[in-house]
Formats: structure tokens, sequence, C-alpha cells
């Protein structure tokens, strides 16, 4: 994961481009990877861990129905996040991830390990589903953080 890091926060640079990051269930795992690579500051905006569902509420503007509705771990929630932290990020690319970590919290319809990722780039939203299977809270948040850098260096190139 170390030189994927590095190789988002070059190309970022070389390309002129702010990035800007809201998580959940990796509680700023992503934000973490981009700021430990130094020169990091002329292309990361802003890292907002949005872990609760008020936080997505209030921070994200994300509406309390569609939380009731879908679920904070669904692609709708995860689209809000990303469409809405470019509102207020002033970023190239925004990237948003919503998840269940575990060991707890998962349900049959939603296990452990079911993970959003979703990015913005000027109107564009992708949103990528995942389902990290058999892992542990921690594989499932570092699988999630790589995920994330390999769907930004995908966007870049």
């Amino acid at each position: 994961m170390r030189s994927l890091n590095r190789k988002v926060v070059a190309l970022l640079k070389k390309k002129r481009i702010k990035l800007a990051i809201a998580e959940s269930c990796t509680g700023g795992m992503l934000s973490s990877a981009i700021t430990s690579i130094s020169g990091s500051s002329k292309v990361f905006n802003m890292g907002l861990v949005t872990y609760s569902n008020m936080s997505k509420n209030l921070l994200l503007k994300i509406p309390k129905q569609i939380i009731k509705k879908h679920g904070a771990v669904s692609s709708q929630c995860c689209s809000y996040m990303v469409n809405n932290l470019s509102k207020i990020a002033k970023a190239n690319i925004t990237i948003s991830i919503t998840g269940i970590a575990g060991p707890n919290g998962g349900t049959k319809s939603k296990p452990v390990g079911l993970v959003y990722i979703g990015l913005k780039k000027k109107n564009r939203i992708k949103i990528h589903k995942y389902l990290f299977k058999k892992m542990d809270r921690s594989k499932i948040q570092k699988k999630t953080v790589k995920k994330a850098l390999e769907l930004i260096l995908e966007i870049l190139k």
C-alpha cells in the first residue's frame, strides 16, 4: 500500500488535481495514507470521518430519510456522501467510503465486509460495491483503503 499512496500523491501533484475524502468504516485510514506522503498538502484538501449517521447528516447533508430508507451502508448513502463532499471541498476528485468492517453489525442482506466506495470527478459519479469475505476488521479496512487508492489511480490515468 505504501507505494500506491506515493503513486497517487505523485500523480495528483503532476496533474495539479485536488482530492477530498469522506470516510466512515475506514475511520480516516485513507486520509492518513495520503497525508503520510510528504508534499501531500499540495493536493489534499480535506478528509472527513463521518462515522455516525448524525455526522453524515450534519456535515455531508445526507437526508435522514435516505439513511432511514436505505441505511448508512448503501449505494445511495455513498452517492450522497461523495456528491455533497464535492460541494464543500473545492476538490477535483472526491471519494467516499461506507461499509461494515465488523466483527459485529452485519446482517444477511448487509454482511460484514460489505463496502461501498464512491468516486466523483467533474460531474461523473461511480459507486463501487465490494464484499470482503472472511476477513477481520483490520483487514477489511486495509483492503478498502488499498481498493480506494487503486480506484483513484485508475481515474487519474
